[in-house]
């Protein structure tokens, strides 16, 4: 795809965004995003660097881009698939924008292994993840992310991005409960100010390599994280954490489409085992303008939203949770204190309608939706279908892509830079 065509397709999504918010705040870094994280400049005034290699490492690879120092563009000259061998990407370094939508066609698919993020002020868009198996053997204990953020990672906007088959979670927000003597402290020393948005988020393998054995999950947003926003994704085909909220997180989930759950979709829950002698924090959570449609693998009467009856304060609106023949099912399951207004909400974000969200996700989540892989029009088609499927394995639903290398080299003329959409 061409810059122009690109173009066409971006102004496309911004009407449609246009309805979902009125006036992004002034200070927003990443057009069409909201969330805390929305005004992180990423890699904004920094170097370009182009990635020229499909290889794990070495010159030219998108590792050595992630691992430079300073603020920096990443742009791609090469389209295809990175192989990681079983490794993960770390990105450590501050100041990062990895612009997947300059790949040429059919751009860039990373598997057998993921992304972790241990800093603040990154950009991702339009990347494809997805780890599998691997070749390692079922329970061996190759627990692999698609894409996570850890420590005190903030200020961090995952964007269009397409995850699948990972063996522990799809995407998420982590880090260490308690880093720290106060609340305060613990808050700072795990993820905050993430924005999740945008995103496929399915096929969580579940009786695969976990050592735990069954393990599909979507996202997990760990214990004490603070301004979450999951926003506009599609999860799809996953058991359970779709997304799941630890102990003391607070955040919000507005506008996904989950479809086929197992056993959980919106979950929250303080794991007292987990907290020990620390004093329990209250979880605030805003639940707006979700869809959960029933599949083969859910739950029969499973409801949107779930909690293990730890304290957790929820405001819910506008949601909508259907069974299999189209027929609603309840909303809630577990106790929590109802609020009247959201307990905690970002500037600027406005819910589009729950009738509305369906065909808006379906059109717009995930990397590249001008130029869908095989996977994630599989994953479409199916949840148009109704016949998803959870498996247990990447072969089951086709394997890893096999496609061919591509190269175009990357003209800085045709991009705002400071915006990363063509021109």
């Amino acid at each position: 795809m061409n810059a122009r065509s690109f173009c066409r397709c971006c102004a496309g999504f911004a009407v449609l965004l246009a309805v979902a918010s009125a006036a992004q705040p002034a200070d927003v870094g990443v057009p069409g995003a909201w969330g805390w994280a929305a005004a992180t400049p990423g890699g904004r005034g920094g170097k370009i660097l182009r990635v020229t290699s499909l290889q794990a490492s070495g010159s030219g690879s998108l590792r050595d881009a992630l691992e430079a120092d300073g603020p920096r563009i990443v742009v791609f000259e090469v389209g295809g698939v990175i192989d990681l061998g079983k490794s993960t990407l770390s990105i450590r370094n501050p100041h990062v924008t990895v612009a997947g939508q300059t790949a040429p066609a059919p751009g860039i698919t990373i598997i057998k292994g993921g992304i972790g993020i241990q800093t603040h002020d990154v950009i991702l868009q339009h990347l494809r993840v997805r780890p599998g198996e691997a070749g390692a053997a079922k329970k061996s204990g190759w627990e692999v992310d698609a894409i996570a953020t850890s420590g005190g990672a903030h200020d961090v906007v995952i964007e269009h991005c397409s995850t699948s088959w990972a063996t522990d979670e799809n995407l998420s927000a982590s880090g260490e409960r308690f880093s720290g003597a106060t609340v305060e402290e613990w808050r700072k020393g795990t993820s905050h100010r993430v924005t999740i948005s945008h995103c496929i988020i399915a096929e969580g393998l579940d009786r695969s390599t976990h050592g735990k054995g069954a393990h599909s999950k979507g996202s997990l947003i760990h214990d004490n994280a603070t301004d979450i926003a999951v926003i506009a994704n599609l999860y799809a085909s996953n058991g359970q954490r779709n997304p799941y909220f630890k102990g003391g997180v607070r955040g919000v989930v507005v506008n996904n489409l989950i479809d086929n759950p197992g056993s959980a979709a919106i979950h929250y829950g303080l794991q007292l085992g987990e907290w020990g002698l620390h004093p329990w924090v209250s979880g605030q959570i805003a639940i707006v303008g979700n869809v959960l449609n029933h599949g083969p693998d859910t739950q029969a009467g499973l409801a949107l939203f779930s909690t293990n009856g730890t304290p957790c304060e929820v405001f819910l609106d506008d949601n909508l949770a259907f069974d299999r023949a189209g027929n609603p099912v309840r909303l809630t399951s577990g106790a929590y204190t109802s609020k009247a207004s959201a307990p905690t909400w970002p500037t600027g974000l406005r819910s589009i309608p729950a009738s509305e969200v369906k065909e808006y996700v379906l059109a717009n989540a995930g990397a590249r939706p001008w130029d869908r892989d095989a996977v994630d029009r599989r994953i479409i088609q199916q949840i148009r279908d109704g016949a998803g499927k959870i498996p247990d394995s990447e072969q089951e639903v086709g394997g890893y892509p096999n496609v061919a290398e591509t190269r175009r080299a990357f003209d800085a003329s045709e991009w705002d830079l400071a915006t990363m959409t063509s021109r």
